[in-house]
């Protein structure tokens, strides 16, 4: 593998990283009945929209193999749902890490799965706020974020305000 895949590989590692923390950060303490928050008949739940994003974690496994699979699944228990998060985040990493070329292009995965989970988990971020339980909002680039960084364990916030 050459220099160019290696630095690929260790920025997709590395957005993994940032995908756990931000994800973990807004779906950690979550109250109880949040996961069937509806706040408009056509949008989706908490629930619905971690479904999902687990969902584009599992298409961004098939999409390393040159596969393009997606299936739609229910949500979920929600702490079910933040352990599926997860495990496909170490999935994933462990993928990056073997070294193994992609059966796509890395900029597809980041602009396709990756970038739409951010997307995705910022929603979570603003039903929080809409349910009365917001996320203290943070300076994201001081965060301790750190490729391999993938599980529920995250480190604490660097600078946090309000």
């Amino acid at each position: 593998m050459n220099p160019t895949d290696i630095a690929r590989l260790e920025f997709l590692r590395h957005t993994l990283a940032t995908i756990a923390y931000r994800g973990g950060k807004v779906l950690r303490d979550a109250p109880t009945g949040f996961s069937t928050l509806r706040i408009a008949s056509t949008s989706r739940t908490p629930g619905e929209i971690l479904a999902h994003l687990c969902d584009l974690l599992d298409w961004a496994g098939y999409l390393c193999e040159g596969r393009h699979v997606w299936k739609d699944s229910q949500p979920q228990e929600w702490k079910e749902n933040v352990a599926r998060f997860f495990q496909a985040l170490a999935r994933l990493d462990e993928r990056f890490s073997s070294g193994r070329q992609l059966g796509s292009p890395a900029e597809a995965l980041f602009q396709g799965p990756f970038a739409d989970a951010l997307t995705h988990i910022g929603q979570i971020a603003l039903l929080r706020r809409v349910a009365g339980v917001p996320i203290r909002g943070e300076n994201y680039f001081r965060a301790d974020i750190h490729a391999g960084s993938v599980g529920p364990a995250q480190s604490s916030p660097q600078v946090e305000f309000d």
